[in-house]
């Protein structure tokens, strides 16, 4: 029988302390500590650190990281088509935008508030990386979002409704601290459409924010809602107490595609 040596022993205890914090840490849902606990505590036994500060410093890593996870999370669940941030935007090549209302808005106050905001301007002007961009920085900050495009969201209201499961799909945008709806005003609505619409606005109407993004002022927005009525009452919703941004009419993306093509000539 061979005897087992005192190092061998430590050895054993070793692995058996690492078996039950990896499987503690999975029934704990604790990813980061079960990951990285083997090189912290080589990292304390070197710099002698007390066992509180090696409890602490393991706590605060998974803390970190859950947060990190948690921006991900709410920024990948809000459908975003693609990455775009606040903090990116060239305010250089779009005069008509003002910094300090954007930086303002990704503080998130008015989404607190229930408040609207509305970006209106021609296409290639910063509408949608705007709208992305905030709506990711309230994503970041907790808050639930929901991006769509307006023909999309008309769809599938359409499609709830011949089976009749609207009011849960009304519910589902009512839900959410920010819906962030894009390109309204590019295509015409037919009556139905912009009342299953409307009932988003009015079910979202002073308690939760909705951001629009529209190439088209407010005044052609007839063409859009083409029942006068409904088309003065859904303004009215999405501009009482809005924040209103107007990117102008120069596409900056027209104008930095030529530059690139006149400093490729040249």
């Amino acid at each position: 029988m061979t005897r087992t040596t005192a190092r061998g022993r430590d050895q054993l205890t070793e692995e058996a302390a690492d078996a039950a914090i990896e499987q503690a840490c999975r029934i704990l849902r604790l990813p980061t500590i079960r990951d990285r606990f083997g090189d912290q505590a080589a990292a304390a036994a070197r710099q002698q650190a007390t066992y509180k500060s090696f409890l602490s410093e393991l706590l605060f890593i998974e803390c970190e990281d859950r947060e990190v996870r948690r921006k991900a999370r709410l920024v990948k669940q809000a459908g975003f088509p693609r990455t775009k941030r606040v903090e990116d935007f060239d305010f250089t090549a779009n005069p008509n935008v003002t910094p300090a209302l954007v930086h303002t808005l990704a503080k998130g106050a008015w989404i607190r508030a229930g408040q609207p905001v509305c970006l209106i301007g021609d296409s290639g002007t910063g509408k949608s990386h705007l709208l992305i961009g905030l709506g990711t920085a309230a994503a970041e900050a907790g808050f639930k979002v929901r991006y769509v495009t307006a023909a999309a969201l008309v769809n599938e209201l359409v499609e709830a409704a011949d089976d009749k499961h609207l009011s849960k799909t009304i519910a589902r945008y009512g839900r959410v601290d920010l819906l962030c709806l894009d390109e309204l005003g590019y295509l015409e609505l037919d009556r139905r459409g912009a009342e299953l619409l409307f009932q988003v606005f009015t079910e979202r109407e002073e308690r939760s924010s909705i951001a629009i993004a529209s190439n088209s002022a407010f005044s052609e927005w007839a063409r859009t809602f083409t029942a006068p009525r409904l088309c003065a009452a859904i303004v009215d919703r999405l501009t009482f107490d809005a924040s209103i941004i107007e990117t102008g009419t120069e596409s900056f993306r027209l104008r930095t595609t030529k530059r690139r093509r006149v400093n490729r000539a040249s």
